[in-house]
């Protein structure tokens, strides 16, 4: 749903309690603060919201089609939101027991409760899809409300649940990621990581996200650089890659009658391989177009 194409004199920021993300929201009152519990209508109908900022100018940004903040919270909203809150747990016990009853192969993450309770919307995780309708109309009758069924994926369970990773510190998703990135297992390729599933999965069953972290900095460091268990020639002999540092900048060549350790930079200037000028070039116009390094 989009809102009509008014000019609001301001423009806050607002966090909901279930995410971290900020959204952009309208208002003519200046005299709201950072912190202030404001009601602002969602696509889900009535939420109480938190300002994450003082309210800004809206004189840059003037016809944004955003939504308008309906009122500053007053007590019975917030006693509202308390009421809400507190019968979430009985809410998620008789959904659960609905899905038992079914047998319906669906795992219940969280129920909540719209501010004017006009809807009661339910998240679940499953591997497929699942035909809840008898179950959507049994809970309808059951809390004489409008009902909402929405399934998330593995990462997003994890990022509600939480846990620790292994790094020993709270999970990232949990902890300050706004968005999922794309993660992929060219990344564990590119910084020269065993491909072990147990080792590269996090909580949640998908690639750890922090293999993302990084990956810029591998793409810069292996620029022009040979692939691990190519063969180049060096000194004279024929070797094979067996291995590559790329952090201490070091690898080391192989054959059939010994073994040495060099340097990355004594294997760039001595060593001899085949090297392909237009898929580095390629390669460098891709790492500078996502802004990694200068052209």
């Amino acid at each position: 749903e989009e809102s009509q194409d008014v000019r609001y004199e301001y423009h806050v920021s607002v966090r909901f309690r279930t995410g971290d993300k900020n959204y952009t929201f309208g208002t003519d009152n200046g005299n709201l603060k950072k912190n202030d519990s404001v009601v602002v209508e969602t696509v889900r109908g009535l939420e109480i919201g938190l300002l994450t900022e003082d309210p800004k100018p809206a004189a840059n940004a003037a016809g944004i089609m955003i939504k308008p903040i309906i009122r500053k919270a007053d007590e019975w909203d917030l006693r509202q939101e308390e009421r809400n809150l507190a019968e979430r747990p009985s809410a998620m016990e008789r959904c659960r027991r609905a899905i038992e009853e079914l047998e319906l192969p669906m795992v219940l993450t969280n129920a909540e409760y719209t501010l004017d309770r006009s809807r009661l919307v339910f998240t679940y995780v499953a591997d497929e899809r699942v035909d809840f309708r008898v179950l959507l109309r049994n809970l309808a009758s059951m809390f004489h409300t409008r009902i909402e069924l929405r399934q998330i994926g593995p990462r997003d369970k994890a990022k509600m649940v939480g846990g620790i990773g292994p790094c020993g510190m709270q999970l990232c998703c949990n902890r300050f990621q706004k968005d999922f990135g794309v993660i992929s297992i060219n990344m564990a390729k590119n910084q020269l990581l065993a491909l072990n599933p147990e080792k590269l999965s996090g909580q949640c069953g998908n690639l750890m996200c922090c293999l993302r972290y990084e990956d810029d900095a591998y793409k810069v460091m292996r620029r022009n650089l040979p692939k691990l268990n190519s063969f180049v020639e060096y000194e004279g002999n024929r070797y094979r890659i067996t291995s590559m540092n790329v952090i201490n900048r070091t690898c080391k060549l192989e054959n059939p009658d010994t073994a040495i350790f060099i340097t990355m930079d004594e294997l760039v200037k001595n060593g001899k391989y085949q090297r392909d000028a237009k898929k580095e070039a390629q390669a460098d116009e891709v790492l500078a177009r996502e802004g990694i390094i200068s052209e």
